[in-house]
């Protein structure tokens, strides 16, 4: 870093604002990606927006780049900085500014973790609908930047459709106020979707405003097994219907996902037997037990499910949703080589088997498993790069990111694009829109200090 630009940052921060080589702890240095840990030049810790803008517009100055940092849950390597970056770290623009029970919103800065926003909604009996298994440790700026969607995306949507309003600070360091609280406003550009799924890229979220809903109610689960997937994808139509689009959750899992799962969770014990070629976890809110009874009689009357287990308390409940989540396992019993994908729900299936059929093509013994959202066209694979001694990642890549093109998929359904996605965008991105993203990136940040190298190259 240059030092005039150092002496100027000790200048507007103070000293345990500043950190550099072995202060900076571990966590800093990378996300939940696959990516190594890389040591930036410095962590700074502003307190709040203005010495945000002070930092940015110090930093623009000298031309010194920055990385902005959330909860570091990512895993695309978005939060990861180089050697020559400069890391902002938001943990410290934490809080609920306001509760609005008549607009239902909630204002909150950036660095407020997932799981208080929801328990602060939850005090003031509302609820907040995004969810994601980093909860405790996600941040929402970096749940905006990102554009999560997690289980409950098929029911209320992205996080870009749960933002109202947001303060953003750009590349020159201006305090851009785009708050708001209204569903309809259309006083010209809806700036605010420029900075969502922007990765940090364009400017660094440092306030929002968010939707707010009543709370739904008790939950009623439900695990099924079908043998095709058409059955699967009719059955998530009959249930919307019968349920006037109370759907939470719609989990699919292929018979590879859950016969693993289940040796991992419930070895002798598994609530339905692995012979079927296909699962499903619904969750419905705001339904009484004896509709949500009906609808899956419903299906059982159209041969639509062969089997299903509904749980009857909420120990059964988290019971069936541990199969669903044992990816949390994935990095300690196995080696795994992730994509987050989205296809034409209809496509989904048959995308499955022609990319396990290439990759086994390739590495007979990869063992691969599939399982994702479906109800908003979000399939996760994931290849054990254990299963075979030749598997590369980048060879994995080339192949499936091959197939999505194929398949006029998109290589990245909910996780972003960060560093190990950029280099395939072209899979499912025009080169003309290519240019046009390469084109807001010059004009929103012409000397690439903001997250550089991350989604676009310029």
């Amino acid at each position: 870093m240059n030092s005039e630009c150092l002496k100027e940052l000790q200048e507007r921060l103070k000293p345990e604002q500043i950190r550099q080589d072995d202060a900076i702890d571990l966590s800093y240095q990378k996300d939940w990606s696959s990516c190594s840990p890389v040591l930036p030049m410095a962590l700074l810790l502003p307190e709040n927006v203005q010495q945000v803008s002070d930092i940015i517009k110090i930093c623009a100055k000298y031309k010194q780049s920055v990385v902005p940092q959330g909860g570091r849950t990512g895993l695309t390597g978005a939060a990861r900085p180089s050697k020559a970056d400069v890391c902002i770290s938001l943990e410290k623009l934490n809080g609920i500014e306001e509760i609005d029970i008549q607009a239902n919103t909630m204002t909150v800065l950036a660095g407020t973790t997932l799981q208080t926003v929801q328990e602060k909604a939850i005090a003031a009996e509302r609820y907040f609908p995004l969810d994601l298994g980093s909860r405790g440790s996600c941040q929402i700026g970096g749940t905006i930047a990102t554009n999560a969607g997690g289980n409950n995306v098929i029911r209320f949507g992205m996080m870009r459709n749960l933002v109202l309003g947001l303060e953003v600070v750009t590349a020159s360091g201006e305090i851009l106020n785009l708050q708001n609280k209204m569903l309809k406003n259309n006083a010209g550009y809806d700036l605010k979707q420029l900075f969502i799924g922007s990765e940090g890229t364009l400017g660094i979220i440092t306030k929002a405003t968010l939707k707010l809903t009543p709370i739904p109610g008790d939950a009623q689960t439900a695990l099924c097994a079908f043998a095709r997937y058409e059955d699967g994808v009719a059955l998530l139509h009959l249930m919307q219907k019968e349920l006037n689009q109370n759907i939470h959750a719609f989990e699919m899992m292929w018979q590879d996902f859950y016969t693993m799962s289940c040796s991992w969770s419930c070895p002798d014990n598994p609530p339905i037997e692995n012979e079927y070629a296909f699962y499903v976890l619904i969750e419905s809110k705001g339904v009484s037990e004896e509709v949500f009874h009906q609808s899956l009689e419903k299906a059982f009357e159209e041969e639509l499910i062969q089997n299903a287990v509904i749980a009857s308390s909420l120990r059964e409940r988290e019971q069936l949703w541990t199969i669903r989540e044992a990816t949390s396992e994935f990095p300690v019993k196995l080696s795994p080589i992730n994509f987050d994908i989205s296809l034409p729900i209809g496509s989904i299936n048959e995308f499955v088997q022609t990319c396990r059929l290439s990759l086994l093509e390739r590495w007979p013994n990869a063992l691969v498993v599939n399982f994702g959202h479906i109800g908003d066209s979000n399939l996760h694979l994931a290849v054990d790069a254990n299963s075979d001694v030749n598997i590369t990642e980048e060879e994995v890549d080339k192949i499936v990111y091959q197939c999505v093109e194929e398949f006029k998929g998109s290589i990245s359904a909910e996780h972003g694009v960060g560093t190990l996605k950029r280099d395939y965008l072209h899979h499912s991105v025009s080169p003309q829109a290519l240019d046009m993203m390469a084109t807001v990136k010059k004009a929103l940040d012409p000397f690439n200090i903001l997250n550089p190298s991350k989604v676009v190259l310029i």
